[in-house]
């Protein structure tokens, strides 16, 4: 019997990509023979990065690190009808913690529902297990070291990018007692 081709795409924002969202991607790749990470466009989420930036990004790291068999691209819309488009047999989503299995599994159930698509979820290595892309941007942006939990090219984009986006902070000038 012939092993069937197995396509799988890893959707998110990833802005930006962490150590965590990586050490899915290469536990994934050895599941399946093609995964496709993919950028979403999300109208609602206040995004640090472009699509395309972290595209590209995310490009750099699959070169530098020679993962054969992972692409990524961006999408706009309901990553089932990306998955279905692509002729992907399966979503890879990563688990941190309690919390992230009670929403994914709505989501893999719902999606199963709408639209046929299974969903395989890989737990997140221990150290990883509290990161998200929104708690780093936060972090970053306030002045926390967060060098060992994204890549170091991805960490040096960012700082380039919050100080381009910090803004000359004004003194309180008030009077009072």
């Amino acid at each position: 019997m012939a092993k069937k081709f197995v396509r799988a795409v890893f959707p998110g924002s990833f802005d930006p990509i962490t150590n965590g969202h990586l050490d899915v991607i290469e536990r994934g790749i050895k599941l399946f023979d093609e995964l496709i990470i993919a950028v979403g466009r999300s109208p609602v989420k206040n995004q640090l990065f472009t699509p395309e930036e972290r595209v590209q990004m995310i490009d750099e790291l699959i070169s530098q690190r020679s993962m054969p068999g992972v692409s990524v691209e961006s999408f706009e819309g309901l990553t089932v009808e990306y998955a279905a488009e692509k002729k992907a047999d399966v979503i890879l989503r990563g688990l941190r913690s309690l919390t992230d299995v009670q929403y994914e599994f709505q989501l893999a159930m719902t999606n199963r529902a709408v639209a046929g698509i299974e969903t395989v979820f890989v737990m997140t290595s221990e150290q990883y297990g509290f990161t998200s892309s929104t708690l780093i941007r936060e972090v970053a942006s306030l002045g926390g070291n967060i060098s060992n939990l994204i890549p170091e090219n991805i960490y040096n984009r960012l700082q380039q990018r919050l100080k381009k986006d910090q803004r000359p902070q004004t003194q309180d000038r008030s009077l009072g007692s």
